[in-house]
């Protein structure tokens, strides 16, 4: 169990960008969780499998948690970590039901994601263009394409070659729960993923290549951690302040969609959205722009 758990972590810090603060609460967590599944069971940590957890099983964690007093805030907290722990499990495919599914918690407030402007992500996604190398290629691509499709990291880095159509201009991107969705892509983009393919990863292949798009200094594929720090280093370079984190262009691309005038079923079917509930989230950040608009141009605003 202890595997997943920093396998997760892990996910939450270079993926999500959590706080070093949310982590160790996180940590904190799953930790608590996990002793109590063990000790229920009456089996150590290696003998317990996260796929056997069962409603009962959550449910009397729930009902031990308002045993020891914790405060609706707190339960709150808890009960959405080991959510968010599920829901990172059914991604991964290590389980095959989520048990949380149907766990009510206190309701919190959630945060709306941060998105860029469109003059921020031309800054950021152009900043490899100051030189041409196979690895300003591939980081130059892969902005690109994040910012031409909204994948998330997870599936932009899982990436095989066959999964890029230059001729169509689409992207075969293989999301959560193993759902396939084919992503369009304009123009540019292609240009620009095609001059990688062709003048820079060549440069990077090896014999443990296989057919990943994506490809470090040492010829495999790269990861989401890897992403990261490329991610990080050109926002230094360009001095953005804003808190940037892999998931941010994803957030830009919707949001840009749907203040553009795009439909938000569409937008939703785009992102790989199960629900549409999820996608709605940004329809507060378009409304917040529609506001300013209507501010500016109305006589008597």
């Amino acid at each position: 169990m202890k595997e997943n758990v920093d396998s997760f972590l892990n996910y939450m810090t270079v993926e999500r960008g959590v706080s070093p603060n949310t982590l160790a609460a996180y940590r904190n967590d799953l930790h608590q969780l996990t002793e109590f599944l063990e000790s229920r069971s009456g089996e150590s940590e290696d003998g317990v499998n996260w796929s056997e957890v069962g409603d009962d099983d959550i449910a009397a964690y729930v009902l031990r948690l308002h045993d020891l007093g914790y405060s609706d805030t707190t339960r709150a907290r808890k009960v959405a970590s080991a959510k968010s722990m599920f829901g990172f499990l059914v991604q991964e495919g290590d389980v095959q039901r989520d048990p949380t599914e149907n766990l009510s918690a206190p309701r919190v407030g959630r945060s709306l994601p941060d998105a860029l402007t469109v003059d921020e992500v031309e800054r950021l996604i152009t900043a490899p263009d100051s030189q041409r190398t196979p690895e300003s290629l591939r980081d130059r691509a892969m902005l690109e394409l994040l910012y031409a499709t909204g994948m998330r990291v997870t599936e932009m880095v899982s990436l095989d070659i066959d999964d890029i159509d230059l001729q169509s201009g689409a992207v075969r991107c293989l999301g959560k729960g193993g759902k396939e969705r084919m992503i369009p892509i304009h123009p540019r983009a292609i240009e620009i993923v095609s001059d990688y393919l062709q003048h820079g990863r060549p440069d990077h292949e090896g014999k443990n290549s296989q057919r990943a798009a994506f490809l470090n200094r040492r010829g495999v594929r790269l990861t989401r951690q890897g992403f990261w720090l490329i991610l990080k280093n050109y926002v230094n370079q360009v001095g953005l302040t804003k808190k940037i984190t892999p998931h941010t262009l994803r957030h830009s691309f919707a949001t840009h969609l749907l203040r553009g005038g795009a439909q938000l079923r569409h937008v939703q079917e785009l992102l790989g959205h199960a629900s549409i509930t999820t996608t709605q989230v940004y329809t507060h950040l378009t409304t917040e722009h529609v506001r300013m608009e209507y501010d500016k141009a109305h006589p008597r605003a």
